[in-house]
């Protein structure tokens, strides 16, 4: 059994290593070691995530997925969980998180569950995954909702003035892109996540017909 860990923040602003202390010290209180980090900045909503790809096609049937919350791993709609949640159990890849203690009993390897005790475990504890990922859902679509409110209401007020563009980091995104570097590339060249490089691109580099 490999532990594998995944750390994930939404934006470039956000520290996506913040939970690695935490997890790193969970591991240890189970007498586990992790064998690698993935961690990236990409928003929870999509499965698009370089990272997590990445991790997953490492794993081995039994491998451990360790996150933080779940919260990290999915804000998915219903169909994208379930497609992540259909390649974790064709993988043989166990899900456990800090916020999820049902989950924890996958940290010790060679437990002498018998099958029924496990068979249990492994259904409540995936019902409870199931429930926290509509959660986070849920919080990802009212908090987007509310942001959304906020700006008509400042956009009628006159008050709206849009996100800041980091001039410096879409001209050295440019300059990376017209080098030919991949997105994948350039996003992990500077630091921010595929998403913008995409945005950049989409905006100021020329497309070849």
């Amino acid at each position: 059994m490999m532990i594998r860990a995944y750390l994930r923040a939404s934006t470039n602003e956000q520290d996506a290593s913040r939970a690695r202390a935490d997890i790193k010290a969970f591991a240890d209180q189970h007498g586990q070691r992790i064998a690698s980090y993935y961690t990236e900045n990409e928003s929870g909503a999509t499965l698009q995530r370089p990272e997590l790809m990445r991790l997953l096609a490492d794993c081995e049937p039994g491998d451990v997925l360790l996150v933080e919350q779940v919260d990290r791993l999915s804000r998915l709609t219903e169909a994208d969980w379930q497609a992540l949640r259909a390649e974790l159990t064709a993988k043989g890849v166990l899900v456990v998180a800090l916020d999820l203690p049902t989950s924890h009993g996958a940290m010790a390897a060679g437990a002498g569950a018998d099958d029924f005790t496990t068979r249990m475990l492994g259904a409540v504890n995936a019902m409870l995954l199931d429930m926290l990922a509509a959660v986070a859902r849920k919080d990802y679509e009212d908090r987007r909702r509310r942001q959304a409110q906020g700006i008509e209401k400042a956009k009628a007020g006159g008050a709206y003035k849009g996100r800041a563009t980091n001039e410096a980091l879409h001209s050295h995104i440019t300059e990376l892109l017209k080098e030919g570097k991949s997105i994948r590339k350039v996003a992990g060249l500077l630091g921010c996540s595929t998403n913008t490089v995409q945005r950049v691109r989409q905006a100021v580099v020329p497309v070849e017909a």
